[in-house]
Order: structure tokens, then sequence, then C-alpha cells
């Protein structure tokens, strides 16, 4: 019997969903004070939305052109190894497995829970039930199909969208604030400026997943460069429409002292009893990008499993639904102990911003397969090496300013990441004494 393969089936409309509903999480509606306590205008703060929007175009443009150049499942894992080899994508892969990727969605449900917990009460441990109960739905979603998944995707990210115009025009409908005094108005230092980007790019993130199901994807070559490009551009209107929105509403300096600006925002345009509205939103919002990254995740496990570098199983593809299973199964319960232990929050935020440093090495690896015989991209990025180098010193100045910050933690992070390389060559020669037999 002929093994089962995934099923193409995702087309533009909900790659496109995949990625607008991957990025827009809870960030937007908590970011902007952490941009506004480093710099001193409303305008500097657009500015630096603009920015972070800008390098993620970049980003996404590179991603882009080795999207055409290997339109494989796998995303980022597959880059990494077409660009440096093997290990490097195993690195990737390794470190997504055990705390990068699990640790997001982990860190998603538990965020999802504590916006239920505005609604309906909960104790500590009810919250971790309701972040369990999300990531098992929606991985049975996804078990139950990749079309199921992406479906139920693009009905999220339309819900979303709509809540975020409709907050839009809520904010705008009331009066506005009184107006920033001059001093607010002086230009930010640099150090500020960068720490406002390096935050905003953290609230672009997950742009890349769209990648990782490729092989999912109708017309993968086309569909998923366009789906990046628009997903970008969306997301960022919706990010500086709502930015916006806050500025109408509340003075800078609310703005910068808020732990939940969305809510101080709209409690200031509709009175304090509006705060469900942005609780219920913020559900809406986080359950669509766990459903994301919940969809995309297993995708890589199972294109390292085909090529003999994860256990055999996690390659396996349901005989009837088409979907990785056991890879999805493996991730939900991780994942699900991660919530239950507690240990996502230490883990997932020392890597976290390892992630980086692999994206400054895929933006370098474009670079090097454009010297390579046989490199045939469907499309090509114009000007590559100054908007490369661009997003790949972008990258690590990020990573460097989590390091120079927390260092002990970064440390600690890199060190998990590291592991990889013990467990990529006994695995190698695992994989070489099993062919023998």
């Amino acid at each position: 019997m002929t093994a089962p393969e995934l099923r193409r089936s995702i087309g533009i409309v909900p790659a496109t969903a995949m990625v607008v509903g991957t990025i827009i999480g809870a960030s937007i509606f908590v970011q902007p004070s952490v941009m506004s306590a480093q710099l001193a205008s409303e305008g500097a703060v657009l500015g630096a939305w603009i920015a972070a929007g800008a390098l993620t175009l970049i980003g996404v443009l590179v991603t882009a052109e080795l999207a055409s150049a290997f339109p494989r499942t796998g995303g980022v894992y597959v880059f990494l190894t077409e660009s440096f080899g093997p290990l490097a994508g195993f690195l990737w892969g390794w470190a997504m497995l055990w705390v990068m990727h699990a640790g997001i969605v982990a860190a998603i449900a538990v965020g999802c829970a504590r916006y239920v917990g505005h609604l309906v009460p909960l104790t500590d441990d009810g919250g971790r039930a309701v972040a369990i109960a999300a990531i098992v739905a929606l991985s049975a979603v996804n078990y139950l199909g990749v079309r199921a998944g992406s479906g139920l995707m693009t009905a999220l990210t339309i819900l979303k969208v709509a809540a975020v115009v409709g907050l839009v025009a809520l904010l705008f409908a009331a009066p506005g604030a009184a107006p920033a005094d001059a001093a607010a108005s002086a230009s930010p230092p640099l150090g500020g400026l960068l720490l406002a980007v390096g935050a905003g790019l953290f609230a672009f993130g997950g742009w890349h997943m769209v990648t990782y199901a490729a092989g999912e994807t109708v017309a993968a070559q086309r569909t998923i460069p366009r789906a990046l490009v628009l997903g970008t551009l969306l997301v960022t209107a919706c990010y500086l429409a709502l930015n916006a929105a806050y500025f109408h509403v509340l003075p800078q300096q609310l703005i910068a002292a808020s732990r939940s600006v969305a809510a101080d925002a709209v409690a200031a345009a509709a009175g304090p009893g509006a705060g469900g509205v942005v609780a219920g939103i913020v559900v809406v919002s986080t359950l669509g990008a766990l459903n994301g990254v919940v969809l995309a995740g297993p995708r890589v496990y199972l294109a390292m499993a085909q090529e003999r570098r994860l256990p055999a199983p996690l390659g396996a593809v349901h005989q009837r639904f088409r979907t990785p299973h056991v890879a999805i199964a493996v991730q939900a319960l991780w994942a699900s102990l991660l919530v239950l232990t507690g240990s996502y929050e230490a883990l997932f935020g020392r890597v976290i911003y390892t992630e980086w440093l692999f994206f400054a090495a895929m933006a370098i690896g474009l670079l090097r397969l454009r010297a390579v015989p046989g490199y045939a991209p469907g499309w090509r990025l114009p000007f590559a090496l100054p908007l490369t180098l661009l997003f790949a010193a972008a990258a690590l100045a990020v990573a460097v300013t989590h390091i120079a910050t927390r260092p002990l933690d970064s440390a600690a992070g890199l060190a998990i990441v590291l592991t990889g390389f013990p467990a990529y060559f006994l695995w190698a020669r695992h994989a070489r004494r099993s062919e023998r037999r």
C-alpha cells in the first residue's frame, strides 16, 4: 500500500489568513505601552511601528524568495538545511520541538485563558484547564484535516480583523485626549528608538509559519510569497490604525504606564464597564494565533522525521485525514505538560531570542544560495544584498539587545539550543546503524 501523503488544499485566502491570524495575537493590545515607555511622542511611536513593519516586510520578502525556490513542507527548517546543511536545519527544529514552538503554544494558550478569566472567574487550576482545553481542541480540529484547520483559521482571522476595525471605529468616535505638552515632542534617544523597534518586531512575530505548510498549499511557489506580503501589509495597517486610535483617546503618559492599553482606551471611550469587550476581542485574537501555531509546528517535525532526523512515527501521515497526526498529538501533549508545570515561562522566555539568530542566518543563507548553481527561485528579491544585510543586522540587534538585558537567561537559552549538537550526531549515528540492518 502506498504511504499516504499530505493533501494540497490551502489557497491564497487561508494562507493569507494564516499570516494575519498568527501574527495578531495579544501583543498589539499590550505592546504599545512598552514602546511608548521608550519614546516621547505619538509620532515617534508610530514611526517605530512603521520601522518594525518595514523590517518585517524585508524578512517576509527574503522568506518569499526562499519559499518560491523550496516550496516544501518545513519552511525555515528547509531553508536553513538548503543554505547551511542538515545540522543548521536540525538545530532550528530541535529548538522548536522542545522549547521555541511548544513554548509559544503554551504561552498563547495561557494568555487566552487569562482573558477568559476576565469574562468568567477562574482559579489558577481553572486557568490551566482552559489553556489545555484550548490546545487539545484546536489540535483535534487540525488532526481532522488541514482543510478544517485552515478553514477555522480563516474564520477566526475574519472575526479578529473585524473586531480590530470595530475597536478602531469605537475609539475614533470618542472625544480626543488632551494634546501632549511640548516636552513630549522631543526627539527620542537612539537607544530608546532601537528598543521600541525591537518590541515592535516581536509583535510581528509568526509571519514565517505559513511556509511550514507549503506541502499542503495549492501552487505553493506563488501562493506563499503572495500570502506573506499581503498578510504583512494588512497586519501593519491594523497595527498603525490601532495605535493611532489609542493615542486619540489616551495621552502619551497613560499609554506608557498602562498594563492593558486596549482596555484602558475602551474604558476612556465607552466607560469602565466596557472592559469585557476587550477581553472578548483578545480571546478571539489569541485563539486565532494559537490555531495558526498549532497547525504549523507539526509540519516541521514531519519533514524532519521523513528525512530521518527525528523518530519515524513523527513522519506518519494519517491514512484518512492526510495530516501529521502523530506530530500533532505529540505537540499537544508536550505543550499541555508545559502549561501544567508552568515551566514554559522560564524555558520560552530564555530561548525565544534565539529565533532571531536563526532569522539572521536564514537571510545570509539566501545570499549563499544565490551563488549555488541550479538555484532557481520563482521570484527574486530586488536589491537583495542591502536589504538582506539590513534584515540580518536588525535580527542580530534584537538578539544582542536581549542578551545585554538578560545575560544569564540568554546563556541558559542558548545552552538549550546547543544541546541539539550532540543530539544531531547521536541520532545520525543511530540512523546509519538502522540503515545497515
